[in-house]
């Protein structure tokens, strides 16, 4: 039985956004915007298209309501003398893109090498999640989330790469699917010492 209770910050399920107010102004333009594409807004399908654009968009970038460091004020410095790499891959994203607003969708994976205390792994994936939310470019994301938690954990290195896919590229202008980019952000060890570089991008799968 799912439960939608759950503790949206260590649980796995997050309940469903309430259905908000959606100022006229914003429904207007929507409206406006499906008119000059060609449709007619008052049609029975698109209705009530506006709010429900409102509402996803309000959804998609709720990262400007929070502040992703907030996910790492909770450490431990009880690790058991444990002084090596820790990483968290593959985790899934979606964003979009602040030039056309079009989808960004890939994976990422996050690294840091520990000084003296570690952070609950969901903890990078919400740092990710927190940034993603919001118009971004791939690269200025890569740089934020590495940042963040430079900053806020203080260890001895960080790598973040993000690959991803961009609707902008694969819908519209060149047309061209199934083309991924990569970004990478290394600091710390990970960027001054090659054989630490070296073994995390490994780790990682490249």
């Amino acid at each position: 039985m799912t439960n939608f209770n759950a503790d949206p910050e260590d649980g796995d399920i997050i309940a469903p956004l309430p259905k908000i107010p959606v100022p006229d102004a914003v429904s207007d333009a929507i409206r406006t915007l499906l008119r000059w594409a060609g449709d007619d807004p008052e049609r029975e399908g698109l209705r009530d298209t506006p709010l429900r654009v409102a509402r996803a968009w309000k959804e998609y970038c709720a990262g400007y309501g929070e502040d992703p460091a907030q996910h790492l004020d909770r450490v431990f410095e009880e690790v058991g003398g444990y002084d090596d790499i820790v990483l968290l891959t593959g985790i899934p994203f979606q964003s979009h893109c602040e030039h056309h607003m079009a989808p960004i969708t890939g994976k990422a994976s996050i690294a840091y090498l520990p000084k003296d205390r570690v952070v609950g792994i969901s903890k990078l994936a919400r740092v990710l999640h927190g940034f993603a939310r919001r118009l971004q470019v791939q690269e200025r994301l890569t740089a934020q989330v590495a940042d963040c938690i430079w900053e806020r954990l203080q260890p001895q290195g960080v790598a973040v790469v993000i690959e991803a896919q961009h609707g902008c590229m694969t819908a519209r202008g060149v047309r061209t699917p199934g083309v991924g980019m990569v970004t990478s952000r290394m600091m710390g060890v990970f960027r001054e010492d090659e054989r630490s570089r070296q073994e995390v991008l490994k780790l990682m799968g490249y």
